[in-house]
């Protein structure tokens, strides 16, 4: 089946259940047996793709409705579904861009159709447009308004048109790479029972009762509280055997992480998505299990504010003009950022904060991106030096209480100013915790003293998002597949106090270029992107407005029971139209 990211009636489940027990069948048939997961975050707000935001939503809809686009997963990009065999399933097999890069036209398959034997068509991608574009306007609650182009910005969709049954047209903003993400979005739902007036989409009886599907499963049945179910559609085009292997799927509501990983153990869940880091151990002690460990999509760092936090200011004028933003008196210099990254023991960081399971950051790519920089090592611990670039930017033990000053030679602070700081973290949040405790030991031995401060999450964002912050430790989650464009976390343009995301105030004018670079490589060539991105990765490393921490390694396991288990990095399901479980003995 190759899908990408993304009950029963009682007398059914029952059915299914008992199929578990059956002897295997010849591999002329499906082998059957049920999958049944964990779910931790709640019952699914919605079985829409359209209006699906939470991960439980999310984890049903990539079940039952098509991808638009295709993933190859050995890679984690979007490729043409022609031509490439491990390409995940999808209605689109082509696509056509224009001269200019603006306007991509999609060659859909023609032999897709809905469980009602409808064929999937371009009217089918054309409504989910009309409804995010209906979300911006308020109409429809769905999150998918963020891929319609806001007025003046060079990102997003502008249009969307049908040319005929099987094309349509994406007219973009601008000629940029990840276009295609944006266009991914638009995975389409059947329009020939969604509602024609587009403020009934939010209450559309669909939304909790699908009946209309097409993709490796179809809908059994909700039990609020308890699970979803879901059974094999044998109508599966795309099965690479021939037929869907299972007899389905559940998805069992469980109330925290270590009740999923006792379950697990016991055999009552086939499966396991990145369990508690503290339980990994005793997954893979455990003789029953298949285990399959890689570099994450989340990643924490410890982040510096660059500019006066006395007198916050935006990156930009309304111009687009550089504005004198100041210096931080103590992060404001280069060279001590690096000296601290050198002081800071990260794979002790990784070992005591998440159990060892983390992978180090070398700048602000991911290690699991297309666009990693492999040849790039991680900063390494060295306190020694560390010591020497902190006297050479300035600051020495002159009155030896083991706390560093200022001397004349300081670039932005006044001579006699220690060397004190605030880093703040939210409450809560034991791995951080752990973090900033470490660094706070790990930097005293340079002579540097640390605030260590854990406070509501929500006024950590104020404090961040003011730009009157020394330090904190936060983290962000990349998506799937990864997109490296750094527009938002690490250009001027997003340095706005009190919303943008570049709340360090970096600014690096070759960074940016190269930025910009790479979104507009003519052809889109992965390998001719990535380019661009390995320069990118090497200033950061040299100008760090975050001390690169780790990636929270994922982890997947299965029982032995499961047959067919081969994922690759966040794409646990990719093959599972080819699952099966072994009866018990």
């Amino acid at each position: 089946m190759k899908i990408s990211t993304k009950f029963l009636l009682s007398g059914v489940l029952v059915v299914v259940l008992a199929l578990m027990a059956a002897p295997l069948a010849a591999q002329d048939g499906p082998e059957g047996g049920v999958i049944i997961e964990g779910n931790l975050g709640g019952d699914p707000a919605t079985f829409s793709p359209i209006i699906a935001s939470d991960t439980a939503s999310s984890r049903i809809t990539e079940f039952l409705f098509p991808d638009l686009l295709s993933v190859d997963p050995s890679q984690a990009i979007i490729v043409p579904r022609e031509g490439n065999p491990l390409a995940s399933s999808a209605v689109v097999d082509s696509w056509d861009i224009n001269e200019d890069g603006t306007v991509y036209t999609f060659n859909m398959r023609q032999d897709m159709v809905w469980s009602d034997g409808t064929p999937i068509t371009s009217a089918d991608v054309v409504y989910v447009w009309d409804a995010a574009v209906a979300g911006q306007e308020g109409i429809v609650d769905t999150p998918l308004s963020f891929i319609v182009a806001a007025p003046g910005e060079e990102t997003g969709i502008l249009d969307v048109q049908a040319v005929d049954d099987f094309t349509f047209e994406v007219t973009f903003a601008s000629s940029a790479c990840d276009a295609l993400f944006d266009a991914a979005s638009l995975e389409p739902v059947p329009s020939h029972i969604y509602p024609e007036d587009l403020s009934l989409i939010n209450d559309f009886e669909e939304n909790l009762n699908p009946t209309v599907t097409a993709n490796v499963f179809s809908f059994g049945e909700f039990r609020p509280g308890e699970q979803v179910s879901l059974l094999a559609d044998q109508n599966y085009i795309d099965a690479d055997l021939g037929f869907v292997n299972l007899d389905g799927y559940i998805y069992r509501n469980v109330p925290d992480l270590n009740v999923i990983v006792e379950q697990y153990l016991a055999g009552e869940l086939s499966v396991v998505d990145n369990p508690n880091v503290a339980r990994r151990a005793d997954i893979r002690a455990d003789e029953g299990s298949q285990v399959y460990s890689y570099p994450g999509d989340r990643w924490d760092y410890l982040a510096f504010n660059l500019a006066d936090p006395t007198n916050p200011q935006n990156g930009l004028d309304a111009d687009g003009n550089a504005i004198d933003q100041g210096n931080h008196p103590l992060f404001g210099d280069v060279r001590v950022r690096q000296a601290i990254a050198r002081a800071i023991n990260v794979d002790a960081i990784i070992d005591a904060a998440v159990f060892g399971e983390g992978s180090r950051m070398t700048a602000h790519l991911i290690p699991a991106s297309w666009a990693y920089h492999t040849e790039l090592p991680p900063i390494a611990f060295d306190p020694e030096m560390a010591a020497e670039m902190l006297a050479e930017a300035g600051w020495a033990d002159a009155d030896g209480n083991g706390v560093l000053e200022a001397t004349e030679d300081a670039l932005y602070a006044d001579a006699g100013t220690e060397f004190v700081f605030t880093l703040y973290t939210n409450e809560g949040n034991t791995r951080r915790t752990a973090m900033g405790t470490l660094v706070q030991d790990q930097l005293s031995q340079v002579g540097i003293q640390v605030d260590f401060q854990t406070i509501d999450f929500n006024t950590l964002l104020d404090i961040m998002d003011s730009q009157t912050f020394d330090t904190l430790i936060l983290g962000w989650r990349n998506g799937y597949p990864d997109r490296p464009d750094s527009t938002q976390l690490f250009t001027p343009a997003s340095d706005v106090v009190g919303s943008g995301s570049n709340f360090t105030s970096f600014n690096n004018a070759e960074f940016t270029s190269l930025n910009e670079q790479a979104q507009f490589v003519p052809g889109c060539d992965p390998a001719e992107r990535a380019e661009f991105y390995f320069q990118m990765q090497e200033i950061m490393q040299e100008e760090l407005p975050y001390v690169w921490m780790f990636a929270q390694d994922g982890m997947y396991a299965a029982r032995t029971e499961v047959n067919g288990f081969d994922p690759f990095p966040a794409q646990l399901y990719w093959n599972i139209d080819t699952w099966s479980v072994r009866s018990a003995e």
